[in-house]
């Protein structure tokens, strides 16, 4: 058995059977390992960020960590900005990299680089294979190191001569610990703080945005009077019809400090102390007061969803029904941010998969989305655009039955519009619908911000509609169906219809 084979075994041991893949020359041999060893999925994506995202989204619908096969240093600096979205949504992705035979790396061939050096930023777990016979072992160490209670990016880097020679050994998987039980001193504490009478806020992230978690958090403020609030940006959540709904923390740095204005005490339950995206000038890099308290009810690696039921006991909460929430008539007419959110909340499809890099568009369509069906609602947590697209394909991989919807911000669409193929390969069930206004709109909001003064040349540096993006013919030469929506009831028309159809299906709409 050479160590591609034990790769491939034991990555299966260990439960991943699915690979998000962009190989080359240096990882043949797993390419070949997957002829001898069935059961793996492997998925092409034609752009390494595609692979990676995917991978991300796959991991946070399955539960569970896909692997992605990347071509040597300059593979992975092509995913980099998807690993670094995947590390900040703490997604579970066994990350592989083949690299350079180890006594040819030293004649510096083209594609050498310090591929372990660029990887260990974005990676909780690093290591690279030697030898044939380490492969198995550190396949099943990645798989155990990216599956634990605070899931990350595991990256193993595999010379060529490791995994082509003979004596590999594949392994059963490790063993992966549960979530940490958050300690009976904590709920007493924070029992103490609600009780305080002082303005208090639960700030919710992770694995606390899950529907009876949610509902746990609602009894407490109930009871207490306690505020609820959500992380900005936040892996998944579940939304809709019959769960609770929650506030956002506002993305923008004015209304995000007046959010918080008056809380006294902020209690983290699986998120962070809220920071600023950026810097601005004469302006805070938190959105706390400076006098706010911070304290942590449950950190990402403990079991925030046990904390909240424990602590609503303790409270002495009662159970609350959720609120009824009737959906509203499809909006007709011209096309308006609220008319779309309005048709979404009408049209959106049960149990469907919600993928949001709508951008500028995206912060107003949140809050309609609470009278829709029943979905889950993933963001791109960690900023970098061009995850949206590939989210939505690994989530379609890892829900399969479910309809997945995309929101999209055509600027962002553009970064990795590769995962269109990939759709259509798959025949994966994906509504995308590109909310095209033609520009990089966030960042004329950006440059007032920073107090810059706007001019022609800067104006043009945000402007994408010379010459305008056929967003149609781009998904029809992908081999994605596609149609251009002008007017709400042409967008009704065919969302319900894409929603209806299998496999992929993409709707531009021109936005104001």
């Amino acid at each position: 058995m050479n160590g591609a084979e034990s790769l491939a075994r034991t990555l299966l041991a260990a439960g991943v059977d699915t690979c998000f893949a962009n190989p080359g020359t240096s990882e043949m041999h797993f390419v070949a390992a997957l002829d001898r060893v069935p059961g793996i999925r492997c998925v092409l994506g034609l752009f390494e960020g595609v692979a990676t995202g995917a991978a991300d989204g796959y991991a946070r619908m399955a539960g569970r960590p896909a692997a992605t096969l990347l071509h040597c240093g300059p593979g992975l600096a092509n995913g980099l900005a998807n690993l670094h979205n995947a590390r900040r949504a703490r997604s579970a992705i066994v990350n592989i990299v083949g690299d350079q035979a180890t006594y040819h790396a030293p004649l510096d061939p083209p594609l050498a680089a310090e591929t372990a050096t660029w990887a260990a930023p974005v990676s909780k777990w690093l290591r690279t294979a030697l030898a044939p016979a380490e492969v198995g072992g550190l396949a099943a160490e990645a798989v155990q190191a990216a599956s634990t209670p605070a899931p990350g990016v595991a990256t193993l880097v595999l010379p060529s001569d490791a995994s082509w020679g003979e004596g590999g050994i594949a392994r059963g998987p490790l063993p992966v610990p549960g979530p940490a039980t958050v300690g009976a001193a904590t709920i007493d504490a924070i029992v103490r703080v609600l009780r305080s009478g002082e303005p208090a806020m639960l700030f919710l992230g992770g694995m606390a945005l899950r529907a009876a978690p949610l509902a746990d958090a609602h009894r407490i403020a109930a009871a207490t009077g306690a505020r609820l609030m959500a992380e900005t940006f936040f892996a998944r959540m579940a939304r809709g019809r019959g769960r609770f709904a929650i506030e956002c923390l506002p993305y923008n740095i004015e209304p995000g400090v007046a959010a918080l204005a008056g809380v006294r005490h902020l209690i983290l339950v699986g998120a962070d102390d809220p920071v600023t995206f950026f810097a601005y000038p004469d302006m805070p890099g938190r959105f706390a007061a400076p006098d706010a308290e911070i304290t942590v009810l449950a950190r990402p690696d403990e079991d925030a969803p046990g904390a909240l039921a424990r602590l609503a006991e303790a409270i002495g909460a009662p159970p609350l029904a959720p609120p009824e929430a009737t959906p509203p008539a499809p909006a007709t007419g011209p096309v308006t941010l609220e008319a779309l959110g309005r048709s979404l909340a009408a049209l959106l499809p049960e149990d469907a998969v919600v993928i949001d890099e709508g951008i500028t568009n995206g912060f107003g369509l949140y809050p309609p989305l609470a009278a829709a069906a029943p979905h889950d609602l993933l963001r791109h947590v960690g900023g970098a655009i061009g995850q949206g697209l590939p989210l939505a394909t690994g989530a379609a991989v890892g829900a399969p039955g479910r309809r997945v919807i995309g929101l999209q911000a055509d600027g962002s669409a553009l970064y990795t519009v590769q995962a269109l193929w990939t759709q259509a390969r798959e025949r994966l069930d994906v509504t995308t619908v590109i909310l095209a206004n033609r520009r990089y709109a966030i960042l004329d909001r950006e440059l007032a911000a920073v107090g810059a003064e706007p001019g022609p040349a800067s104006r043009a540096l945000f402007d994408l509609a010379d010459p305008a993006i056929d967003w149609v013919r781009t998904a029809g030469g992908l081999g994605v169906a596609a149609e251009r929506a002008g007017t709400m009831d042409a967008f009704n028309a065919l969302f319900a219809a894409a929603n209806a159809r299998p496999g992929p299906f993409l709707i531009e709409l021109a936005m104001p």
